[in-house]
């Protein structure tokens, strides 16, 4: 009796062993890559309420004056950050600057918004050289290099603040409203 149980045994494990063999993922098969936590980024939208909605790719940025600024990032390294200033951004949309920045428009204020739901607010005077003397860019570079996965492609980076709460990282979109 025993021999029969023993010899049953070793058959179901024989078959078991088997079917498993025949089901099993070949050798060469490679698994899935991890999905990652935001999209890749490949545009930026800009939208100015009373005037243009207009999607940015690097390239269509790249026509803009590049500039550089120095500033110390989250990791209190300071970098010379490149990009473009956001009023030559936001200006072909419709945002007003300089001699027109005044009355009403002085109002308008900027979101920007991140990959992530980030988002952070200006004030349109905060960009103006007429109001303020901060510098602030969406960069695309930090010392000579695109900017990583974590801060890019793109990354607002304002001088001359003590905080960095409105550098915002992965940034997707540019919004200006109208305050009311």
């Amino acid at each position: 009796m025993k021999k029969s149980i023993f010899l049953i045994f070793i058959a179901v494990l024989t078959l078991t062993v088997s079917t498993l063999a025949q089901n099993s993922i070949p050798a060469q098969a490679k698994p899935e890559p991890p999905k990652t936590a935001t999209p890749a980024i490949t545009e930026i939208t800009i939208d100015v309420e009373g005037g243009l909605t207009l999607k940015m790719k690097a390239a269509d940025l790249g026509k803009l004056t590049r500039v550089e600024v120095k500033a110390t990032g989250h990791d209190e390294v300071e970098s010379v950050y490149s990009g473009y200033e956001l009023r030559t951004i936001l200006a072909p949309a419709g945002a007003k600057f300089g001699k027109d920045l005044k009355g009403a428009a002085v109002g308008q204020f900027l979101i920007v918004e991140a990959a992530d739901g980030y988002r952070a607010v200006y004030s349109l005077t905060d960009l103006d050289s007429d109001f303020a003397d901060k510098v602030v860019i969406l960069a695309d570079m930090r010392d000579g290099k695109p900017l990583d996965a974590k801060n890019g492609p793109w990354q607002v980076i304002a001088t001359n603040e003590k905080k960095h709460a409105r550098w915002v990282r992965q940034v997707t979109a540019l919004k200006v409203k109208i305050a009311k």
